[in-house]
């Protein structure tokens, strides 16, 4: 039997879409096939979100001006994102992996780990099962991906890197930590500057050099995560597919403004506009809350403050007159730049129940109901508070910990 048909003890899949977002704006604008497209938050963007292998080849890069980007690539092309597109392929994509394995974990819209261990008899070598999860990918998207499969998570998420786009890099358990030792420890995920930084201290520059210092100096800094540090580095990363998501403690949503705003209407706009996304989510998934974080980001720092309504409440009315108090109380007249607004002690349906009769506003309750079925049938806000009307046209944006079900389910 050759090491590509051996049964391993472990075996982790790490797919990675191969620029997800700028894919998808090509493959729904068959005319952009092949050229350079930079996809950003709505026509009103400056900065660009992702780009395409082709605009990449200009050097233009996640995070760069518009401007500048287009000083770089003249003919490049801009694409207004659309999350509600880009989330339900992969709700697909997603869905479909659930057929390779049940140990599916989304890690983020464009990528997720998959435990094949327990596979490899009915599915065949974890090669086999990785040329498996491609054509699944393909098949359900019409897109490419880049696969990495190897014994633990990250040595798995290492070889997706290694040969973008549509790559497929096996890196068998045996050999993760030989192959990782000459690559440098911050090429890792999840080791970033500040831990590069502290590890070079010590001599550690080289997954290889890892070895050179006891465990304990990253657990006496880091604590667990120190520990997973040092066995990441030596390709034994311990950490398992995460397949149950833990219920939510808070749940909150935030915007950005126009960098300086100070017209009060504005803001107000902006803090409704959350309000009701925050208070549809909470309904989505049967919670409520009494104590809220209301935040306004200034040239002066954060302004905050926690406010606490009688009665746990889902409705977005309630809590925008907590955002209202709090602009007309904290806020001085500061330029702002970014709205934030926190759930922070959720209660279930069952948590609520026992105090239903005592409940004000039993109306608003039907309201709401009414609101958000019309609304789920027809699009967001379809009907929404006349302030909304004048909110911002930038489009929504799918938050680093999407998930494909459940309370993570939000744009």
């Amino acid at each position: 039997m050759t090491s590509a048909e051996q049964s391993w003890s472990r075996a982790i899949i790490l797919i990675d879409m191969n620029c997800f977002f700028a894919a998808i704006e090509q493959l729904d604008h068959p005319k952009w096939f092949q050229k350079p497209v930079a996809v950003t938050n709505g026509l009103l963007g400056t900065t660009i979100i992702t780009s395409s292998y082709e605009a990449r080849a200009y050097g233009i890069k996640t995070g760069m001006r518009l401007k500048q980007a287009r000083s770089l690539c003249p003919a490049l092309i801009q694409a207004p994102s659309r999350p509600e597109r880009y989330a339900a392929i992969s709700t697909k994509i997603m869905r479909s992996l659930q057929s390779i394995t049940p140990d599916v974990e989304v890690y983020s819209v464009d990528e997720a780990f998959l435990d094949v261990t327990h596979c490899q008899r009915l599915l065949g070598s974890p090669a086999t099962i990785a040329k498996l999860v491609k054509e699944t990918v393909v098949k359900v998207s019409r897109l490419g991906c880049s696969v990495g499969i190897s014994g633990d998570k990250t040595t798995a998420k290492f070889a997706a890197k290694q040969n973008k786009p549509d790559g497929l890099t096996i890196i068998n358990p045996w050999d993760a930590e030989k192959t990782l030792a000459p690559h440098p420890v911050e090429s890792l995920s999840g080791i970033n500057r500040g831990v590069g930084s502290f590890l070079k201290q010590y001599g550690v520059i080289h997954c290889g050099d890892m070895k050179k210092i006891p465990m304990a100096i990253l657990a006496a800094r880091y604590g667990n995560p120190g520990r997973r540090i040092w066995l990441m580095a030596q390709g034994k990363d311990p950490e398992k597919v995460i397949i149950n998501i833990k219920p939510p403690k808070t749940m909150g949503h935030g915007k950005n403004m126009p960098p300086e705003t100070k017209d009060s209407h504005i803001i107000l706009n902006y803090f409704q506009h959350m309000s009701e996304k925050l208070a549809v989510r909470l309904r989505q998934n049967s919670y409520k809350a009494t104590h809220f974080f209301i935040a306004l980001k200034t040239n002066q720092g954060w302004l905050k403050r926690r406010s606490h309504v009688h009665y746990a409440t889902d409705d977005g009315r309630t809590i925008f007159s907590l955002c209202q108090q709090f602009v007309a109380v904290v806020w001085q007249g500061q330029g702002a730049w970014q709205i934030r607004i926190v759930a922070l002690d959720l209660l279930s349906k069952q948590q609520t129940d026992l105090f239903e009769d005592l409940m004000p506003h039993e109306q608003r309750a039907k309201v709401n109901a009414a609101v958000d079925g019309i609304n789920e049938k027809f699009g967001e806000f379809t009907i929404a508070p006349s302030r909304l009307i004048n909110r911002s046209e930038m489009p929504n944006v799918i938050a680093p910990s999407w998930q494909p079900e459940g309370h993570r389910k939000t744009i």
